[in-house]
């Protein structure tokens, strides 16, 4: 056994230099890290939409959002919002927001219950009117909305990770993929990370499938401890070189291709949204993710349902004119994972590790969450199966637990106009999920029910879909009836006049960053 010191990844992108920024930021010169990338490869950059953990990513860097966020022209997102889903016209919102309790039960309960209104997220969520109105969650002194959160005056002393997330932050952001791995490339170049820009031609093992070294096309061979793949869908280190079986989840989730465009916008007039918008449309959804100077686009659909004509066809008429003249970018994804991701000294770390449609913007949380993991079961002093086992087992768990969430947005969706959506719901589903089901039709999702194993996704977002998407019968709990609602009531109507009062002082969203940047306010 030797130490580990020198750490090679192969593959540039966003999963590349987040490893690689992460690594440095962890281990400083202790590790010596080079990322070698071709200047022929284009990056898939298919999600550029994140959930709220990412702020631990940005922390553990020690950056701040007026630092990186004008130059990779992001954005905040409060909620997904899920449009038609139900049928034409319906849409509701899955926040950034736990849901309150009232007399020990979560109060979605009480909203059954009740019924105060057509509408479980106006009702039970503050987020949802800010999203209606467009609101930014910060005011224009930068002070956030939710005063949980106690933001500067105190220099920080610690970096959080994904094991502090002890309460929901309210907001997560919307990225250009592309520019965010652009602003890690300086962020990582400059912390002593070597860039080198080549194609790897061979991939050298010893006769215990080990990597011994990469050959590179005009840089020679680029030796090191630990091998992190991040090349992709094709996982050139993992699956081609050491030949790890991979784990298909297209029985349970069959979108497998997408079209992407990137339409220009005038934010000052259009505004910008802060929240993701999930459409669903005939073999599939269209995204739409608002950048400050364009929106990022695309339908992600099952090819046994739709082909690549038809598909960027059907976006271009969801887009309407703005979408002339603009070329359309398709992908092919291979949906699942590796059956284990980490193997002898190689790991991989993003699309060569394991992938699901962006239906929940996970892309950019599987990178984080891996990169985070490893850091956990660094093998510092040598290589020892039991941190690799252990690993293993915590990427899968949340590869897998992601995969039976989103098999529920489908399972789940009243929806049933054409066969690809009747299928929907005769599609096997993943072991557990069935029972969940059943149990949750007379009580609501809790952390009790929901995958055992952490995820990401906690029982307050099943909840939000199971309410919104309409195809499973849902129940109050029967204890309800037998209970005083006074409390209930009063927590119902503080949540209505919280919202009021937040759209009545927050700026918009355009306006915020147009303040940020020293621009004109709409």
């Amino acid at each position: 056994m030797h130490d580990v010191q020198r750490v090679v990844i192969a593959g540039g992108g966003t999963a590349g230099w987040m490893t690689a920024c992460y690594l440095k930021a962890a281990f400083s010169d202790r590790v010596h890290v080079t990322l070698v990338e071709s200047e022929d490869v284009p990056t898939i950059g298919v999600g550029e939409a994140t959930f709220s953990t990412i702020r631990h990513f940005f922390e553990y860097l020690g950056l701040e959002e007026t630092e990186w966020m004008p130059p990779c022209h992001a954005t905040y997102k409060l909620a997904g919002r899920f449009e038609n889903w139900r049928e034409p016209g319906h849409y509701f919102y899955h926040p950034f927001e736990r849901l309150r309790v009232a007399d020990g039960f979560p109060i979605t309960e009480w909203w059954l219950h009740n019924k105060p209104g057509s509408r479980f997220d106006e009702d039970c969520f503050v987020v949802a009117s800010l999203c209606d109105a467009n609101r930014s969650p910060r005011y224009l002194d930068n002070l956030l909305f939710e005063q949980d959160f106690i933001e500067g005056g105190v220099e920080r002393l610690y970096r959080t990770t994904l094991a502090e997330q002890n309460s929901q932050f309210p907001y997560a952001y919307h990225i250009d993929a592309a520019l965010l791995a652009r602003y890690l490339t300086q962020y990582g170049t400059a912390r002593g990370v070597i860039h080198v820009l080549d194609d790897v031609v061979h991939v050298e093992t010893d006769e215990r499938g080990w990597i011994d070294w990469l050959v590179t096309r005009n840089n020679g061979e680029l030796h090191g401890d630990l091998f992190i793949d991040c090349t992709g869908f094709r996982s050139l280190l993992l699956n081609s070189t050491l030949g790890e079986p991979f784990i298909s989840y297209q029985d349970t989730l069959p979108n497998d291709s997408a079209v992407a465009f990137r339409v220009p916008v005038d934010a000052r007039v259009r505004g910008i949204r802060p929240y993701t918008t999930a459409t669903a449309h005939d073999a599939g959804w269209i995204w739409n993710i608002p950048l400050f100077d364009r929106i990022g686009t695309g339908y992600v659909y099952a090819s046994d349902y739709c082909s690549p004509d038809q598909a960027e066809q059907s976006l271009r008429d969801f887009v309407g004119p703005d979408a002339e003249g603009l070329d359309a970018n398709h992908i092919r994804m291979r949906i699942g994972r590796n059956r284990r991701s980490w193997v002898n000294n190689c790991v991989a770390v993003g699309l060569s590790s394991g992938f699901v449609e962006p239906l929940e913007s996970t892309g950019i949380f599987f990178i984080h969450n891996a990169v985070e993991q490893l850091v956990k079961h660094f093998p510092a002093t040598g290589f020892d199966e039991r941190l690799r086992d252990s690993y293993n087992r915590q990427v899968a768990g949340v590869m897998d637990g992601v995969r039976e969430f989103l098999v529920l947005h489908y399972h789940g969706a009243k929806r049933q106009d054409n066969e690809y959506w009747k299928d929907t719901k005769t599609r096997p589903i993943p072991d557990g999920l069935a029972e969940r089901i059943a149990t949750w039709q007379v009580r609501l999702p809790d952390t009790d029910s929901i995958f055992p194993y952490y995820h990401g996704f906690e029982a307050y977002s099943y909840t939000a879909m199971i309410l919104g998407l309409g195809g499973i019968p849902v129940q109050a709990s029967p204890a309800l009836q037998l209970m005083d609602d006074t409390v209930a009531v009063q927590e119902l109507r503080s949540i209505s006049q919280q919202a009021e009062d937040l759209v009545a002082k927050l700026p918009t969203h355009y306006n915020y960053f147009a303040g940020l940047r020293g621009l004109p306010p709409q």
